[in-house]
This record gives C-alpha cells, sequence and structure tokens, in this order.
C-alpha cells in the first residue's frame, strides 16, 4: 500500500468505544501512523431524499437530521461524508451540533440505547460532482467511490444512515463475513 493509500474497514465505524476513549477515525489512523480529523460542515434538519426515506423506512420528505463532515487524514480532505438520523433519535442531542463528539457519534447513539446489530452496506462508483472535485482535490474524470451505510439495531429499524465519497485511487475497502452456522443465525 503506498503513500496515499487506505485500506477503509468499516467494522470500526459501526462499534461503540468504550468510556474515554477516542473516535474511530483518530484509533484506525493512529494506528497505521496517521493523524485522522474530521471538519463537521453543518449538523441541520433536512427532508429526506428518497433514497434516505427508503433506508430509514419513513416517508419520502419526512424530517431527519443530516451531519455533514469533511473526513482528513493527516490534515487532507480524503473522503466525504453524510450522515443522517431520525428526528426522533437525534433532536435534544449532540447530533443536531457541530462538536465533534466524544467517542463518535455511535457511542452517543449506543448510551441512547441505539446499537447497532446488523449493518447494510452498499458501494458504487461514479465520476465526481464539482463540489467533490474542489474538496477532495480531484479532476472531473478522477472516479470516486460511494459507500452507503445502513446501521439496524436488534430488532432490524434503520436508526442511521452513512453516504461517504472517497476517491476510488487511494481506499481499499476489506470485508470479512462470517460463514458457515455463525452466520445463518444472523
Amino acid at each position: 500500500m503506498g503513500g496515499n493509500e487506505w485500506v477503509h474497514v468499516s467494522t470500526p465505524y459501526v462499534t461503540p468505544r468504550g468510556k474515554g476513549e477516542r473516535d474511530a477515525w483518530s484509533v484506525v489512523a493512529a494506528a497505521g501512523g496517521r493523524k485522522g480529523g474530521q471538519r463537521i460542515i453543518h449538523a441541520r434538519d433536512v427532508t429526506a431524499s428518497r433514497e434516505v426515506a427508503a433506508l430509514l423506512d419513513i416517508p419520502e420528505g419526512a424530517p431527519v437530521v443530516e451531519r455533514r463532515r469533511i473526513i482528513l487524514l493527516d490534515g487532507e480532505a480524503t473522503e466525504l461524508t453524510d450522515t443522517y438520523y431520525p428526528v426522533a433519535i437525534a433532536h435534544g442531542t449532540a447530533l443536531t451540533g457541530t462538536a465533534k463528539i466524544p467517542g463518535g457519534a455511535v457511542t452517543l447513539l449506543a448510551n441512547l440505547g441505539h446499537t447497532g446489530h446488523r449493518v447494510r452496506e452498499e458501494v458504487g462508483a461514479r465520476l465526481p460532482d464539482a463540489s467533490e472535485c474542489e474538496t477532495l482535490g480531484l479532476g472531473a474524470h478522477d472516479p470516486v467511490l460511494r459507500l452507503v451505510r445502513v446501521t439496524l439495531d436488534a430488532g432490524g429499524e434503520a436508526f442511521q444512515v452513512d453516504v461517504s465519497v472517497f476517491p476510488a485511487a487511494t481506499q481499499r475497502l476489506r470485508y470479512e463475513t462470517r460463514i458457515g452456522r455463525d452466520a445463518q443465525s444472523g
């Protein structure tokens, strides 16, 4: 793996942190000898797009909280992530603000009783839009990967949707899948 490449593993981002632990991205980047950070652009109520509404199983146009972040690696933008939460879960919490959340949003959600038990991810490639080109320092013909992650609770209800975009040339996605009897129970 070259100096600008990064291996993306999803598990740390859906696992709550212990008391006093740093957010997953900071820990993962530090383990690779790098510095991870983020800049929260906004946290606001928006209307759910068709895609987000379908993933959260709510009506299209229903209000959701959107947190938009630029993910940094060694001070450079490496990923753009929009995260969506139902307002019933997010309102009255730090999810509606732009301050960094100790331990990350997944830890806050777990403390509120919303723990992920199942995650669905879909990855696709496309060309970046003008804003993505500018923020990520890409050319119009540099492909990006778009990862959509849905986190579901023990009852199968979705409570978080992440839509992340990152340069295809610098990312590798790593997945592990259980097989056999253990996988059939989940």
